[in-house]
């Protein structure tokens, strides 16, 4: 009896023990935080602890060298025919942009709204909204246009809003793309549009509720009548009419028609400031007040809502001041392009405004060629393929230089024994005898 008594002391103070160790412990716990520290000696460890976390995160993005590695990006640019995307903002647009106001766009932007204001008073429309991308403009549009399901929008087969915005059309609205290659071969007609319109009730079909041309489209402007006799068939029919008018001040410059004309036979109209015009970013959507309202929504829940963008219309602003009466010269530009070209022996489709197609198996040449000789040329030119892109920073230079470089190509080619044929054969950009049918063959520097 002894024996177990003895043993049951042994555990109950084994098990005291254990109990003062572990509140010990947790009594040094506390006071490692709670005390004795002081207060002053707490707020030396918090600091610390930030002082470390900040240091983590910094960083410098730019270069040791970035106003020389600016320079030559800015030449690079100019003896590039990739894109008008590809302009660079100007010291003197940064510093106009720098003066702009500091509002949030969310609650109110004056800058911005003296911006929308004035997009939407130079195309005759209700109201505007400055947007993030072209492709974000057009598709907020088609969005809001459209109601109730089943519908379509009917458009030109090489359209940007059905080969270039990722199927925004399909994901963002659900919508049926009705796409027409024009009989002309250039752009859409009423015959076109009368041709594959879906009207009616025909349960088989999804009803076109929306009509999307572009102006210009590939570097082709599309006739102001034809647009108008579409548009005045669309409205009678109840169809709404949307145009992608990201380069449509290439159509003013070029035809010397007013942009509130231009923008005249359409409900919405999408018009960038970031492709011809040459400023960093953005577009804006004009319409009716009633539209741009839900419109406005849509940006919300596309995610397209931004804070401080007073900069941004600010640069969007320099740019149509300052670049539109540029473009003129880039038209004039893209003709030598064109004119050197034929005379060379290639064929071209006709330059309207900024961009040159064209197809150099006729002088025995390839896109591939082509691009890899422009890259190691001692001053590089970039080519992307079958298009060629004036745009306000491209060097003069640049271009007598590429058509120099397609000569000596030419002439290489008849030392080796090239005769053109007298037939044409089928072509990477035809794929056929048909000229041009796929103008815009890409090739990879």
């Amino acid at each position: 009896m002894s024996s177990r008594s003895s043993s049951l002391r042994r555990s109950l103070s084994s098990l005291l023990t254990r109990q003062r160790t572990n509140s010990n412990v947790n009594r040094t716990r506390r006071q490692s935080w709670f005390g004795p520290k002081s207060p002053e000696d707490l707020t030396e460890d918090l600091d610390a602890a930030r002082a470390e976390i900040a240091e983590e995160l910094k960083i410098d993005i730019l270069t040791a060298t970035q106003e020389e590695d600016n320079k030559r990006g800015t030449e690079e640019v100019s003896r590039s025919f990739i894109s008008d995307t590809i302009t660079v903002p100007t010291p003197e647009m940064y510093a106009y942009a720098a003066r702009a106001s500091v509002g949030d766009a969310v609650y109110h932007e004056p800058t911005t709204l003296a911006f929308e204001a004035h997009v939407a008073k130079i195309t005759g429309k209700e109201d505007a909204l400055f947007m993030p991308s072209g492709t974000m403009s057009n598709q907020i549009a088609l969005r809001t246009h459209f109601k109730q399901p089943p519908y379509a929008v009917l458009c030109d087969h090489r359209s940007h809003i059905v080969r270039y915005e990722a199927g925004g059309t399909a994901f963002h609205s659900g919508a049926h793309s009705q796409m027409v290659v024009p009989a002309n071969g250039r752009h859409l007609t009423l015959s076109d549009v009368e041709e594959n319109i879906v009207l009616g009730q025909d349960i088989h079909s999804s009803p076109t509720h929306i009509i999307s041309l572009e102006n210009t489209l590939n570097g082709t402007i599309f006739p102001q009548n034809e647009i108008v006799r579409i548009s005045e068939f669309a409205h009678r029919s109840g169809v709404k009419m949307h145009l992608d008018g990201a380069r449509i001040w290439h159509v003013a410059a070029e035809t010397g028609t007013p942009v509130k004309e231009l923008c005249a036979p359409f409900d919405s109209v999408s018009l960038c400031f970031s492709k011809g015009l040459g400023a960093p970013i953005g577009s804006c959507l004009v319409g009716t007040k009633e539209f741009i309202s839900r419109a406005r929504w849509f940006r919300k829940l596309f995610g397209g809502g931004m804070r401080q963008t007073g900069f941004m219309t600010a640069a969007a602003a320099y740019a149509l001041t300052n670049n539109f009466p540029r473009l003129v010269g880039v038209h004039a530009l893209a003709k030598k392009l064109d004119a050197g070209l034929r005379e060379i022996g290639v064929d071209v489709l006709s330059a309207e405004t900024c961009m040159v197609f064209f197809d150099p198996t006729p002088i025995g040449v390839s896109y591939a060629e082509l691009v890899e000789r422009a890259r190691m040329l001692p001053e590089p030119i970039r080519l992307g393929g079958s298009r060629l892109v004036v745009h306000v920073q491209t060097s003069p230079q640049a271009v007598d230089d590429l058509l120099d470089l397609v000569h000596e190509l030419a002439e290489e080619k008849k030392l080796a024994g090239f005769v053109k044929p007298d037939t044409p054969p089928p072509t990477p950009t035809t794929g056929s005898r048909s000229p041009f049918k796929n103008m815009y063959v890409k090739v990879k520097a």
